[in-house]
């Protein structure tokens, strides 16, 4: 399952927040057995946001969408799924009671912020999906995620990215299976046999240097297990190796 994931925000390309979402959900669907080939960052901007989406569409199993489905003017992520398809957006009846009925639980739990202020939510924006898609609620994020043709849109803030990916994370599989292995050797002394075992095992190799205090990693990832265990054992046998940290 080759997965493309598409990260939205101006914050993101200024460095003004860290993209901490791709490196999660790599880790998440890797774990899984999926394939992550594509990471792109684009602006809040909703013809970029079609485009992209229109295009990993086309070329990837799924593409997993984050950041910029909020209420503010700048939260164009669900309009820009939905032009992807060619679609309008809709506000589907349960979805936005769903979230009056959270707005009046919030006001009733914070009764001082809402006297202080002036709070101006657009339900509609908020409870807003692609017409045809599949809404996504948690109890973690007011805004609805959604799914569509196999693009999943979620929250760009971490905790509600999170819960709302558990949701859905049974839909993302595969046959890839990974083996690390850490290591004190320099990369230059693992050059030959990397890519001895590339081409013997018929798998993929990654080195990955040390940084700080922790050692080397050499990845070894393909799509039959017992193959990635000879290989990793034959790399074993050649290796200097040390627990990871």
């Amino acid at each position: 399952m080759d997965v493309a994931l598409l990260t939205v925000g101006d914050e993101l390309l200024a460095g003004d927040t860290e993209n901490t979402n791709a490196s999660w959900l790599g880790r998440q669907l890797t774990a899984a057995g999926a394939s992550v080939t594509r990471v792109l960052t684009v602006p809040d901007d909703e013809g970029v946001i079609a485009d992209a989406v229109a295009r990993y569409h086309d070329a990837f199993d799924a593409v997993i969408v984050t950041g910029g489905i909020g209420g503010t003017p700048d939260d164009v992520t669900k309009a820009g799924v939905a032009r992807a398809f060619g679609r309008d957006l809709v506000v589907p009846d349960d979805v936005r009671a769903h979230l009056e009925a959270k707005a009046e639980q919030f006001a009733e739990d914070n009764p001082e912020m809402v006297d202080r202020y002036d709070m101006d939510l657009d339900l509609d924006a908020w409870a807003a999906v692609p017409e045809g898609g599949q809404a996504l609620l948690t109890d973690e994020s007011f805004a609805a995620g959604c799914v569509i043709d196999r693009v999943y849109v979620f929250p760009g803030i971490p905790e509600e990215l999170k819960a709302m990916y558990e949701t859905v994370a049974d839909e993302f599989d595969g046959d890839r299976t990974t083996e690390t292995m850490h290591t004190p050797a320099p990369e230059g002394a693992l050059v030959s046999h990397i890519t001895a075992a590339r081409e013997q095992f018929d798998v993929a190799v990654g080195s990955y240097p040390r940084k700080d205090d922790t050692p080397g990693r050499v990845k070894i990832s393909g799509d039959d297990p017992a193959v990635v265990a000879d290989a990793a054992a034959w790399l074993y046998e050649r290796i200097e190796t040390v627990d990871g940290e």
